[in-house]
């Protein structure tokens, strides 16, 4: 799978036909495509061959994956060691705001999980063909990790404004080939905020979790010691979890995921559910918990106030350490390195898919023709992808397989 529906340099992008450029979106699209998103890449496209004159020598890429995230960038342009990520709106100013604050919060994925993003200046765009009001002589704003504050930008003055901005910057050569295929690394200081962040909130609660905390501690005593033996043996491992639903398989796994974070870092423990739900009311309360109580202090501060905490920053954090499995699955298909991580735990594992539900789903849904594995055995085999040690570990509810095709605890 690739990482991006079309990648070239500008210059090559500008000489192709458009119809070859959006031959290339749409053979990568991975849903029937629609009118209304056909047009809006020839707008796109067209737009972009008019307005990158001059820049021939930057790169272009539509529709870039964010690793592990699942979020996809309507365009990364690198020009100059700028990376510019641009979100393109049509209609009412009214959508402007939502339009900027999703571009910034794009920036702020690949500054915090992108690897080669982390030393990297990213300034988020929304281009919109009537932003003469709002754009303006754009001035860059920049919060202390190098991204930029979001902007409008005219579509019909957009080369300027580039040219301007990239002016502003300080930047050293990007690899450009090297940061395409990046890896999803979470930095240091996020892995430290989000351990921070889980540590002073109830996540019992948000779980519903009624789990005695005598269970818990063992239970994450007998999994540290098994993570512990494979560190110092070399040796990899997996584990089950087990139990009723109800009985705190769920906050076990969180325990396990940001307890390792907090003394270990270098492990990068990760919580997997495929329970999109769960993973939405996760992260969400926790960042807006977050944003709240940080908003609070800061206005407390009878000194000059900090840099506001806003709730695309807090989202930022809780990413690293609850994820969504399929995201992880994606991404392990883009790349035959192994993954960051060294302990994974699993939620409701016993939902994975049997190999004939994986290997239809991946054939027509991911272009993946030669895909043979059950969901468990390609996720294992992703882990053991890691030359000295891993841990896998696997939250089960027996008898709890719900669905067509998946597969239990028995795969």
């Amino acid at each position: 799978m690739p990482n991006a529906y079309y990648s070239s340099t500008i210059g090559e992008f500008r000489a192709a036909e458009t119809k070859m450029v959006l031959g290339e979106l749409a053979r990568h699209h991975q849903f029937d495509l629609n009118q209304r998103q056909r047009d809006a890449w020839l707008g796109q496209i067209e737009l972009l061959k008019d307005q990158l004159s001059g820049h021939e020598g930057g790169h272009i890429l539509f529709e870039f994956t964010i690793p592990r995230l699942g979020k996809r960038v309507d365009v990364v342009l690198i020009i100059e060691g700028v990376v510019f990520i641009l979100e393109f709106k049509v209609g009412e100013s009214t959508h402007i705001r939502a339009a900027l604050e999703q571009a910034h919060d794009y920036a702020l994925d690949l500054k915090n999980f992108h690897e080669d993003s982390h030393r990297l200046p990213l300034v988020p765009l929304v281009v919109t063909p009537a932003a003469e009001d709002e754009a303006g002589l754009p001035s860059l704003k920049w919060a202390h990790d190098r991204v930029a504050e979001p902007q409008v930008v005219s579509g019909a003055d957009l080369s300027a404004q580039l040219e301007l901005m990239v002016s502003q910057v300080e930047f050293g050569e990007i690899d450009v080939q090297g940061w395409i295929a990046s890896r999803y690394k979470p930095t240091p200081t996020i892995v430290e905020a989000a351990e921070a962040l889980y540590r002073n909130h109830r996540v019992d609660e948000i779980t519903r979790s009624d789990a005695g905390r005598q269970n818990l501690n063992v239970t994450n005593d007998a999994i540290s010691a098994i993570i512990e033996a494979a560190k110092r043996d070399g040796s990899k491992a997996i584990c089950f979890v087990t139990g009723v639903p109800g009985a705190g398989k769920t906050l076990a796994g969180l325990n396990v995921a940001t307890g390792r974070a907090q003394h270990h870092e270098d492990e990068h423990a990760v919580f997997l559910s495929g329970n999109g739900p769960l993973v939405a009311v996760l992260r969400e309360a926790l960042a807006r918990d977050e944003a709240q109580r940080k908003e609070e202090e800061r206005q407390e501060e009878e000194a000059a106030p900090r840099e506001r905490m806003t709730i695309a920053r807090a989202r930022s954090k809780v990413e690293s350490f609850v994820q969504n499995i399929h995201h992880f699955r994606d991404d392990a298909l883009r790349s035959q390195a192994a993954p960051i991580e060294q302990v994974v735990v699993f939620d409701e594992a016993q939902r994975a898919w049997t190999r004939k539900q994986a290997s239809k789903f991946m054939q027509t849904k991911r272009g993946v023709s030669d895909f043979d594995m059950s969901e468990p055995e390609f996720l294992i085999s992703v882990m053991d992808r890691h030359d000295d040690w891993c841990v896998v570990i696997c939250l089960v509810g027996g008898g709890q397989e719900i669905n067509s095709g998946e597969a239990g605890i028995g795969e």
